[in-house]
């Protein structure tokens, strides 16, 4: 599974909205009902799930589904991650 589907998936589960919801261009506040209590809950289990650590200054930057998609791929990119997922070790 890619970075876009993970996402969509946290926020599917994270928010408890449908899945046709969740486009890159849904503001997580706006069109898909987050608080600001959701919105923090969001951005820490994609901590979680990609082993990434989010400012405060960064998170906020986030609004939409595609600005978490397109930090997410960044982030790991500049950690020389690509797109790949994490949690599994090669051997």
């Amino acid at each position: 599974m890619g970075v876009e589907e993970k996402i969509k998936e946290i926020v599917i589960e994270q928010l408890g909205v449908n899945p046709e919801q969740v486009t890159l261009e849904a503001s997580f506040t706006d069109d898909l009902g987050a608080d600001s209590l959701g919105a923090m809950e969001l951005i820490m289990a994609l901590e979680e799930e990609f082993g990434l650590e989010i400012s405060q200054d960064d998170a906020e930057k986030i609004i939409t589904v595609g600005d978490a998609i397109q930090y997410v791929i960044k982030r790991k990119e500049e950690e020389g991650g690509g797109e790949e997922e994490g949690g599994e070790e090669e051997v």
